[in-house]
């Protein structure tokens, strides 16, 4: 049976160290996990994600198992700004998929990744509780002292985005908290513990009927781009090149937009 682990960003080293000794074993290729090149694609790998991108690619991690018998795919979810700086310091990643070109080009220019290109886009959007409690009806409504308003870390993709979005609407918000992820600030909402919180269209797709959301003007609105590249010392280079191509390919791209994502 199948694992998939999620793991958080701050429990990232640990759960590493317990897929690594399996990467050492990896079963011979057969051909029908062999490409008509003769690549193998099989083996373990552990795909560094954004912490928005947790439903798509672990729906994308059993279709690339599926499709490639013999491969394994291990993710590590969290805040982009922080699985950057944990592959810089020598985290055994073999994918890394970021909610920001700045902490891809942060990777790219350590020399521990190469090549990345854009998949995704996403954009931002305003999460308040199914009763709206602080009766929020627009971004502008952020601005209220009586709204109690949650964010992303400033050094957090969505934390950001959600500054250029107040700048954009000419707002300045006051948050009572910064989250260290977008599903931290999404949590938040869910459990009533903020009026608002400034998250991801996505985010809001995937919660369902435990928030609702309350759209941002194209004007005041700023958007995000989402970069993948594999890891210069992966252990299975050939299994995370497929893996970021299966994102890339049309398969891949119709699991995101019907996440919510747009093409980049």
């Amino acid at each position: 049976m199948r694992r998939y682990v999620v793991i958080a960003a701050g429990l990232a080293a640990v759960a590493v160290a317990g897929c690594g000794s399996s990467s050492s074993s990896a079963p011979a290729a057969s051909s029908s996990s062999t490409r008509s090149t003769g690549v193998s694609t099989t083996g373990a790998i552990t795909v560094f994600a954004a912490a928005s991108l947790q439903g798509t690619f672990t729906q994308l991690g059993k279709e690339f198992e599926a499709a490639h018998p013999g491969s394994r795919v291990t993710f590590s979810f969290g805040p982009s700004s922080g699985l950057a700086t944990q592959i810089m310091n020598g985290a055994p990643a073999d994918v890394f998929a970021s909610a920001a070109v700045a902490n891809m080009n942060q990777v790219v220019k350590a020399g521990d990744a190469q090549g990345p290109s854009d998949f995704a886009r996403n954009k931002m959007e305003v999460a308040v509780p199914p009763g709206n409690p602080g009766h929020v009806s627009s971004v502008d409504n952020l601005a209220k002292s009586s709204v109690k308003v949650a964010v992303c870390q400033p050094q957090v993709p969505c934390g950001v985005v959600a500054k250029e979005v107040f700048k954009n609407a000419n707002i300045s918000v006051s948050p009572v908290t910064q989250e260290t992820d977008v599903k931290s600030v999404l949590t938040k909402v869910e459990l009533g513990d903020v009026d608002a919180g400034m998250v991801y269209v996505t985010d809001v797709k995937a919660a369902g009927s435990k928030v609702k959301g309350v759209k941002i003007p194209s004007s005041d609105n700023a958007t995000t781009t989402y970069p993948i590249a594999t890891i210069a010392k992966s252990s299975h280079a050939s299994t995370a090149r497929a893996f970021v191509n299966y994102v890339l390919s049309p398969t891949g791209q119709k699991v995101l937009k019907a996440a919510g994502f747009e093409s980049p």
